[in-house]
């Protein structure tokens, strides 16, 4: 690098870090005892450099426009040593050069960008550049870079793979599907070669292992990846180990698709639910096609091909079960799938998919199974079995709240594409609707509150319910007095299911639905109703039922309900 060069190096486009230095440069830390100072050091600017894919540090240079250069005294004839220690403490191989003007001495380290996958730590903690400070770099850039461990096995060449190996009938799907998703029919009259190429299926000439997972015929997925198959087995109830029917998958994945679907979607293993609402009856499948193949294509594109394990779909009834090895990408978690922007283990055929209409763009997937899964008023995607080793997705076929789906169809009906609600928007109406008030986000909470989808009694009490239409399709109300019909049937099952009741077994029985403190109000009210007694029992207290209005034999919560609506 030259003096000249080094003038028209900028701090952020150039990833350069200007230091005056005149006299000296702490190297690691000096000793200050404060982490945030001690970062302000040769080490502390390597490390964070390195971690943003490299660059310069140079000292000698005022840090303010124009940088001017001041020069610097900082490792005069050590410059080797230097270098020698950089390595020893980060392993990492910085060269140093000297610059002059004018009698002025410039130093520049030239830094190396950070291994793949693994971020530089300076004292134990990986630092990030943020202004003119050093900070602890940030959960989603330290998630970012560890996603870069795992390599795309489908980008990488298949060295036996030949262009006979591929279906004819699966490049004209994906050519079709390329056509119709970038609104060119002219794709489909490109030669397959060409195609081939600019969807990243080839490199130098040879064929990677996401044209043969993609568009390999049967003979050749057995002979160089036989575990990419999908097996679907069919059982009458969770508790046959044989199978009723089997039907095993072992081809390219745009023509497997269609026929697996084909398989899952017979009348007698998908049949139709019906909904009746006033003088309409809807039709709605035990399993819904775009969830189904959206699952299956999720499960292939984030498989690990280490595991020898096909991917599984094992269909009941009431429910189906789609298995792929390898657990969640790393820093996905099953609290936090529908928010991480996670990377595929598959990213080019995951990248194909999605540039062949195949599947939603990058990170949307799971979305549109939540989506679809509320809109019918199904139980939400299940991955509570999944573990380190596998992703197990259970879909179940059964409507739980036939009210629910009529009321979240009507209300989006209605609506402009535009304006329709998101899924967070739907998760929000179905936890209201299971009663749940607590960790609801706020954005939601307060577009649904504006607009009469949900509501409460008042804005102090939080307490949410679904909107009057939803009660007018259920044919129930929302509250008895000022109390929710939801929060009633609750305190009920308690002493349905012992005599004597104490705020922890109403705080169990609540779970997260309210906060303690809703939930002692609520029971204080109750006692104020006379219809709990309050007792001291072993310094404990506990709640029992006032046996003059409420009948222990019968139906406590239809008691409850007859008198309230009396007083």
């Amino acid at each position: 690098m030259t003096i000249q060069e080094l003038k028209r190096l900028r701090e952020t486009e150039d990833k350069v870090e200007f230091k005056e230095a005149k006299r000296d440069f702490n190297f690691a830390g000096g000793s200050h005892a404060d982490p945030r100072e001690r970062r302000k050091c040769v080490l502390g600017y390597v490390v964070a450099l390195a971690n943003e894919g490299g660059g310069y540090l140079v000292l000698g240079v005022k840090e303010t426009t124009p940088n001017e250069l001041v020069g610097t005294a900082f490792a005069d004839r050590k410059i080797g040593e230097v270098e020698d220690e950089i390595y020893k403490r980060l392993s990492v191989r910085v060269e140093v050069e000297e610059l002059f003007e004018g009698g002025k001495r410039v130093l520049v380290f030239k830094i190396p960008a950070r291994p793949v996958g693994s971020p530089l730590n300076f004292e134990g903690v990986p630092l990030m550049r943020i202004g003119d400070s050093l900070h602890v770099m940030s959960n989603d850039e330290l998630f970012r870079i560890l996603l870069e461990r795992e390599p795309d096995f489908s980008a990488t060449v298949c060295e036996k793979l030949t262009f006979e190996d591929l279906d004819p009938e699966a490049i004209g799907l994906m050519k079709s599907g390329y056509a119709i998703k970038q609104k060119n029919p002219a794709f489909e009259t490109l030669p397959d070669l060409q195609v081939l190429n600019d969807l990243g299926l080839t490199k130098s000439g040879k064929f990677s292992y996401a044209a043969l997972i993609l568009l390999g015929k049967r003979d050749a997925l057995r002979e160089y990846l036989p575990n990419a198959e999908v097996i679907i087995e069919y059982r009458l109830n969770h508790s046959m180990i044989p199978y009723t029917a089997r039907k095993e998958f072992q081809e390219s994945l745009f023509t497997a698709i269609g026929k697996i679907w084909a398989y899952i979607n017979q009348p007698a293993s998908n049949p139709l639910l019906h909904v009746r609402h006033k003088f309409t009856i809807y039709d709605i499948p035990a399993f819904n096609e775009d969830v189904i193949r959206e699952a299956v294509l999720n499960a292939v594109g984030h498989r690990s091909w280490r595991d020898l394990s096909s991917v599984v779909i094992k269909q009941y009834p009431d429910c189906i079960s789609i298995i792929n090895s390898g657990g969640f990408p790393n820093g996905v978690t099953k609290d936090n799938i529908l928010t991480v922007n996670s990377q595929p283990r598959n990213k080019r055929v995951m990248e194909v998919l999605e540039k062949t209409g195949l599947v939603e763009r990058a990170g949307q997937g799971v979305d549109k199974m939540y989506y679809s899964c509320l809109m019918e008023g199904k139980p939400l995607p299940d991955y509570s079995y999944t573990d380190e080793y596998q992703v197990d997705l259970c879909l179940q076929a059964k409507i739980t709240d036939e009210a629910f789906y009529i009321f979240v169809n009507e209300v989006q009906y209605y609506r402009k594409k535009e304006d329709k609600l998101n899924v967070f928007d739907l998760l929000t109406l179905d936890k209201v609707r299971q009663g749940i008030s607590v960790g609801l986000p706020e954005p939601s909470v307060e577009k649904l509150q504006r607009e009469g989808l949900i509501k409460s009694q008042s804005a102090a009490d939080k307490k949410y319910v679904l909107g009057d239409l939803y009660y007018e399709i259920a044919k129930q109300p929302a509250y008895i007095k000022e109390y929710r019909v939801r929060d009633l049937q609750i305190v009920a099952g308690c002493f349905e299911k012992a005599k004597e009741v104490s705020m922890k077994n109403f705080v169990d029985a609540f779970g997260s639905l309210l906060t303690r403190e809703q939930i002692k109000t609520l029971i204080y009210k109750l006692e104020n109703e006379k219809l709990l007694i309050k007792i001291q029992a072993n310094k404990y207290t506990h709640y029992i039922l006032n046996n003059r209005k409420i009948d222990i034999q019968h139906n406590i919560y239809g008691q409850f309900i007859e008198k309230l609506s009396d007083s």
